[in-house]
């Protein structure tokens, strides 16, 4: 008999299973075997002829790379965000929905990064960036770094660091973990 596989989770479990393994280019008998179940076993689980058991999720999730949170995680409406604006800064935050220890800012600069070094920050975390457009510099401990439209850097935030503008305004889109984020809230923007 075969199980209901509608709009429910059950039937969104057995459309995940089918689109990563297809999607690693794996037949039934590879996932089956990186599983350790019979192949007929994982083709019932995919098409609805055989009962979900945990178990079978948890062995499933492992050898397809991936937890089990995701292979259950059941749809959101609210995809779409919205972001705060800081307007004293040029910055606006989003926060991201599946890790909320991470958020995305996107900043403005016009000024140069400070000449006093004594202005540079260290904190715990991690920041990564990427010049939307124009040009930034990144001071970093005791290095200066050109970073160009399109190109990307990621640091460790203990490191003294400060960024600016050079030779007209850019725009950078960063991604802060949370410790990251809280040294910068910490300090002005």
């Amino acid at each position: 008999m075969k199980q209901d596989d509608g709009g429910d989770l059950d039937g969104l479990v057995r459309q995940r299973i089918r689109a990563l393994r297809v999607a690693k280019g794996w037949s039934l008998e590879e996932l089956a075997a990186r599983a350790r179940m019979g192949s007929s076993t994982l083709s019932r689980i995919e098409t609805g002829g055989r009962r979900l058991a945990l178990d079978q999720l948890v062995t499933l999730a492992r050898a397809l790379d991936t937890s089990l949170d995701q292979l259950v995680e059941t749809a959101t409406d609210d995809i779409i965000s919205n972001p705060t604006h800081e307007a004293a800064y040029g910055l606006m935050r989003w926060p991201v929905k599946a890790d909320p220890g991470l958020t995305v800012v996107r900043q403005r600069m016009v000024d140069p990064p400070p000449e006093n070094l004594a202005r540079m920050r260290a904190h715990p975390g991690r920041e990564w960036l990427v010049v939307l457009s124009g040009t930034a510099v990144l001071l970093l401990g005791d290095r200066r770094l050109r970073v160009e439209t399109n190109q990307a850097a990621e640091f460790p935030t203990m490191l003294p660091h400060a960024i600016g503008a050079e030779g007209g305004p850019c725009e950078i889109l960063g991604i802060f973990d949370r410790d990251a984020r809280r040294g910068h809230q910490q300090g002005d923007g």
